[in-house]
């Protein structure tokens, strides 16, 4: 019994010693995984295109861009927009066009009667591929405007496939459910089939006619594990740039390089026509800087073919305030839109379901835009997501007026001064931390800060330094 008790105290003594032993060693085992769960980890997990890093993008409304209203026609724009700046090439939908319950003579873009062909207004397949070959030849890229949403009533699909559908309570096709989107039909994303026909079909686009990526209508509505599985599929042909109609920053992770900035519009509308002042554009940089992640690209304009169509026109919107807005939306993080016929001064609303071709003139926006875009590619400082400099506020006394900040990156530095009120002011910059010499983009005046400098800004004015 007494050898029994020795043997058994023994062994815990063993124990303890064993414990002891890896004491040390096990504590800093498990400090070590214990600390690795609270090290910061990279949101965007996705790989964007580098030639993304310092791109600006250009939305193609075809139908209306040309009295052709084609491919061919719309070729001999494409040196304007090179030399403007333009990087990447945004098609509004190319597949035919449903007839039943169509809106208008000519119908919706957005009412896709079959996703594997051309729509014939528009040309060929070689005429399309021909369009690609040629933006790619001048160092441009190209992306096609997806509806995976919903289809048009006439779609083939709705006829051998059904169930790929949502219904109403009666078992009968529907628009997406509360909206009047009377000429298209809702698909059901919970049929893992309609999915898999849905990615091979954007899979097709990029290997036969060679497109770099999509730009997603009403992307959010469509679950986001859809689409992380659609970038991954996708990214295994060629490394592409993704586009998601909407605003959301679960739409960065594994999905998309960019969303829209549409809360950046609104704000600048209230500050502008709506005479607002400057707080809701500070509230949305501050929501960008702290709560959007650094390497998401968020897509910013002041017009585009939905805000065009439903809601105005640039200068409707904006008013005196719109080269304001202009060159706030090309220096902010983000990467600037131009609509079709903006660079041209388009002060009209086009039709949407009918022809109504836009009228090309020259007009000082196109110079405007391309030297904007000219220093967005040569100044690090305004380069996209996590290759540019990010917003940091530079507080002057007129805070209710004048938004000034800067943007650094490498040694590139860029410092908006914009004046969002209709008076001018004179407005004291506390910049002593980028105190130096700079250039003026618009003027091409040589400007010193020296900390503290006293400015005066006309009516919505503004000065972009930069060095």
């Amino acid at each position: 019994m007494k050898a029994q008790k020795q043997v058994v105290l023994w062994g815990i003594l063993l124990l303890l010693l064993m414990a002891g032993c890896g004491t040390k060693d096990g504590q800093k085992k498990a400090t070590g995984d214990g600390m690795a769960r609270y090290q910061p980890k990279q949101y965007v997990e996705l790989k964007h295109p580098s030639w993304s890093k310092n791109a600006t993008i250009y939305e193609v409304n075809l139908r209306q861009f040309t009295p052709e209203g084609t491919f061919k026609a719309f070729e001999g724009h494409l040196q304007r927009l090179k030399e403007m700046g333009v990087d990447i090439i945004w098609l509004m939908p190319i597949n035919p066009i449903g007839e039943k319950n169509r809106k208008g003579t000519l119908g919706s873009e957005y009412s896709v009667k079959d996703y594997l062909a051309v729509n014939p207004e528009y040309g060929t397949m070689d005429d399309f591929k021909a369009l690609v070959k040629r933006i790619h030849s001048m160092g441009m890229y190209v992306i096609v405007d997806w509806v995976a949403n919903h289809s048009a009533w006439d779609n083939k699909l709705a006829t051998d496939h059904p169930d790929w559908y949502t219904k109403t309570r009666e078992g009968k096709f529907q628009p997406t459910p509360w909206y009047d989107w009377s000429d298209v039909i809702d698909f059901d994303y919970t049929v893992p089939a309609m999915r898999k026909y849905m990615t091979d079909a954007m899979k097709f686009w990029v290997k036969e006619a060679d497109i770099d990526g999509y730009r997603c209508d009403v992307a959010g509505f469509i679950p986001v594990d859809f689409w992380d599985n659609v970038r991954a599929e996708l990214d295994a042909i060629k490394p592409v740039f993704m586009l998601a109609e909407w605003e959301s920053r679960d739409m960065h992770r594994r999905a998309f390089d960019m969303t829209y900035a549409w809360s950046l519009w609104d704000e600048m509308k209230k500050a502008t026509t709506g005479k607002k002042g400057i707080g809701g554009l500070v509230v949305y940089m501050s929501h960008d800087v702290n709560a959007f992640p650094h390497d998401a690209f968020r897509m910013t304009f002041t017009d585009n073919h939905d805000k065009n169509s439903w809601e105005g026109t640039q200068f409707s919107n904006f008013g005196e305030g719109l080269q304001a807005c202009m060159v706030f939306a090309c220096t902010v993080n983000g990467m600037p839109l131009v609509y079709s016929g903006q660079e041209a001064g388009l002060d009209r609303s086009l039709k949407f379901f009918d022809k109504d071709e836009i009228e090309w003139k020259q007009h000082p926006f196109y110079s405007m835009y391309r030297e904007l875009f000219d220093l967005k590619h040569k100044n690090q400082a305004l380069w996209n997501g996590a290759w540019g400099g990010e917003m940091v506020r530079i507080y002057n006394d007129m805070e209710d007026k004048v938004i000034s900040f800067v943007r650094e990156k490498n040694g590139n530095v860029v410092i908006p001064i914009i004046n969002f009120s209709d008076r001018q002011v004179s407005v004291t910059l506390k910049d002593k931390d980028y105190a130096g010499k700079y250039s003026e983009l618009f003027s091409k005046v040589a400007f010193e800060l020296k900390g503290d400098d006293k400015l005066t800004l006309g009516p919505w004015s503004y000065m972009v330094l930069y060095k």
